[in-house]
């Protein structure tokens, strides 16, 4: 039974979870353990620290015995931190979960079972919810099906959270570009879906975090600008419908409360 149990298990391939941190002591412990809890055996997980001054390192220490690699120094930001994290990654499918972020339980053996089942993808996500800074869910993630065209168009809908994918195609178009800030996920997706079909499945994976300090609260007047640099080196233009909308959402979003916001983006695709 135990050898019938070891032999399924070494047929099962490696995941790689990375998580950049700097700062975020606050959410950084349940961040962890969403990882470490998680229901899969063959599990390598990494974590990049930007050299943090509140708690980060003390409860990173906590773990250490369950890391693959750790480590806690100066860099150049959270681009710079992933790209690091997957310098050292052995695994066979990959993914990053930010330190303010969460899994939801059994979310990586749904993402490997796809993986599995489907022997041609190379890029899956699934749903995230969307949460608060004490864990409150605020909504659905706007999730559904998108594709290179549909993203340079503007349609992005992937929560970051939710993405996982082969190693082979990071090292065939990763890794992110340091120079991006805000949208260096959307720039990752576009070159990967201009080679391979982005996988949507209808599985709730994981908890997207909205707080006063979160990137993204903060994102849309220096996001837009990045997506149209994509959309440039793509061969497209600014006179597009991507252009339109980083003309017009913020004029339209910025001044709406959060959760209207929420609810109007499960119709509007902006």
């Amino acid at each position: 039974m135990n050898e019938m149990a070891t032999n399924s298990e070494s047929a099962m391939p490696w995941v790689t979870i990375v998580t950049p941190s700097y700062n975020q002591a606050q959410f950084l412990e349940e961040t962890i353990l969403s990882v470490l809890k998680q229901d899969y055996p063959r599990l390598e997980y990494i974590i990049v620290d930007g050299g943090s001054q509140d708690r980060s390192v003390e409860i990173i220490q906590k773990y250490a015995h369950r890391l693959a690699w750790w480590v806690s120094e100066k860099d150049r930001g959270q681009v710079d931190a992933i790209n690091k994290g997957f310098a050292r990654a052995k695994g066979d499918i990959w993914a990053w979960i930010n330190s303010d972020d969460t899994y939801l339980p059994g979310a990586i053996s749904e993402a490997v079972a796809f993986f599995q089942s489907n022997p041609q993808a190379r890029f899956v996500y699934g749903n995230a919810n969307l949460i608060d800074e004490h864990g409150n869910l605020l909504g659905p993630f706007p999730a559904r099906q998108t594709d290179y065209r549909r993203l340079l168009r503007g349609f992005v809908h992937i929560p970051q959270q939710a993405t996982f994918w082969r190693a082979d195609l990071w090292r065939e178009v990763g890794p992110l570009k340091v120079d991006y800030y805000f949208a260096f996920d959307y720039d990752f997706w576009v070159r990967a879906a201009r080679i391979t079909p982005l996988y949507y499945v209808n599985r709730l994976w994981a908890n997207f975090r909205l707080h006063s300090q979160a990137k993204t609260s903060l994102a849309d007047r220096r996001c837009y600008p990045e997506m149209l640099r994509t959309l440039e080196q793509q061969g497209g233009s600014r006179f597009s419908l991507l252009g339109l909308k980083a003309l017009l959402r913020p004029a339209i979003f910025s001044w709406l409360p959060l959760r209207v916001r929420l609810w109007l983006r499960r119709f509007i695709p902006f």
